[in-house]
């Protein structure tokens, strides 16, 4: 089963012998070693690179282990080095190596070598990284597969296919599982024994129980503003466990370190500020998610919020919450009103304002779903994404209705319209 995986090739492609080493991050499992040592190897062949000139290394692998030594890693990739032509040197899991970045940088002074890695330790996205490599670093980050990649091997009736992606996600070994039942033992190992066990032991965690019970917190308040604090009154009043707010905020920086969940800050539309607290927190696979609570919880309103959050994020956008100030006469007072908006979205010189709907079956529901698009007074694009199969297009306050099936089937139907 092949996995077409083209927006993040063409981003590898675009950055081909750009004179940085190209960073590839993200969680692990999501498929950055498929997208480096298959699709971009393929792509290399295919274009007349002579196998020789590719230099391809798995430094988790046993037979690999040596290389792991900073100097032999050097020497060994300069012995391959033998003409003037161009070279390409792809290595897996980088941060095995210490003093991984003199090495890098040590093989960006060859003039004929260009430079892939791979890694998913936090230390990839430090401004230590970008120091070392002074402007020479490219982050390409790589993250499970979104809906269409999914859609594209899974096919099949829409409706079906969205379930089972909100269900079990899109970490690509589970879509070759063919039980509910492998599916889900697979993904509540793999965030036991794999990504929890990682930051554990990175950040020498005494124990796992406090992380643990953060994560399902956090797991099943998707979608939910919260802070530190808030989350240290819930572990008082429903745990009856001691956390501070500190610990609390170290843990959650954590978990965003290693790529599994996102941070989603406020911002005051018409004041045109950030606001530091409250926050949501979206994880980067459902499945994964759904795992951590046994797959309960299933809110699929809060659930589709998180794949578009996700969908956004992959194309490249910045994503914020925003809140706006409305204000109306009731009774012949003037009453102000903050209303969330659920999705500030940016692209360079391109703002989108998004509301998550998973249905609007009356007009009340309308209302409440266009109030806060149509108290913002600019002239960026308002839209309103809706898990039905409605044709998309305008309504007469200007706002572009767009079914979630355009949204996730086709990335330029945004703009398009």
């Amino acid at each position: 089963m092949e996995i077409k995986r083209d927006l993040y090739l063409n981003k590898l492609i675009q950055h081909k012998k750009n004179g940085m080493v190209k960073i590839i991050t993200g969680v692990r499992r999501s498929g950055k070693s498929y997208l480096l040592f298959r699709l971009f190897r393929d792509y290399l062949f295919e274009n007349g690179v002579n196998e020789n000139h590719i230099i391809s290394l798995a430094l988790d692998d046993f037979g690999n282990k040596k290389l792991q030594n900073p100097d032999e890693l050097y020497n060994y990739v300069k012995s391959r080095i033998l003409d003037k032509e161009d070279y390409y040197i792809l290595l897996d899991e980088i941060q095995l190596v210490p003093e991984f970045e003199s090495v890098i940088n040590g093989f960006l002074h060859i003039p004929n070598a260009d430079i892939y890695v791979t890694g998913s330790n936090s230390k990839f996205l430090s401004s230590d990284i970008i120091t070392e490599f002074r402007g020479r670093g490219d982050e390409i980050r790589v993250y499970p597969l979104n809906f269409s990649e999914f859609y594209s091997v899974y096919g099949g009736d829409f409706d079906k296919a969205w379930l089972m992606y909100c269900n079990y996600g899109g970490m690509p070994l589970c879509l070759s599982m063919e039980t509910v039942a492998d599916k889900a033992k697979y993904l509540k190992n793999l965030f036991k024994t794999t990504y929890l066990a990682d930051i554990i032991n990175r950040n020498n965690l005494r124990g796992n129980a406090e992380i643990n019970e953060l994560t399902d917190v956090l797991a099943s308040s998707i979608g939910s503003l919260t802070n530190p604090l808030k989350l240290s009154n819930t572990f008082a009043s429903t745990k009856n466990v001691k956390l501070s707010a500190n610990t609390i905020s170290t843990y959650l920086d954590y978990l965003q370190d290693a790529f599994l969940v996102e941070k989603a800050v406020r911002y005051d539309i018409k004041g045109k500020k950030y606001i530091n607290t409250p926050a949501k927190y979206y994880f980067v696979d459902l499945g994964l998610r759904n795992a951590r609570l046994s797959f309960r919880q299933q809110e699929y309103t809060h659930i589709m919020e998180n794949v578009i959050y996700n969908e956004l994020r992959l194309r490249g956008y910045s994503v914020d919450v925003g809140v706006v100030e409305n204000v109306k006469k009731e009774d012949g007072v003037l009453v102000r009103k903050k209303l969330e908006v659920d999705f500030v979205v940016n692209l360079g010189n391109r703002r989108y304002y998004i509301q998550s709907a998973y249905n609007i079956p009356s007009g009340e529901k309308m209302a409440q779903e266009q109030a806060s698009l149509l108290s913002i007074n600019d002239a960026f694009r308002k839209i309103i994404i809706v898990n039905q199969p409605i044709m998309s297009g305008y309504n007469e306050q200007g706002i572009l209705l767009l079914s979630l099936q355009d949204f996730l089937i086709d990335p330029e139907k945004v703009l398009n319209f």
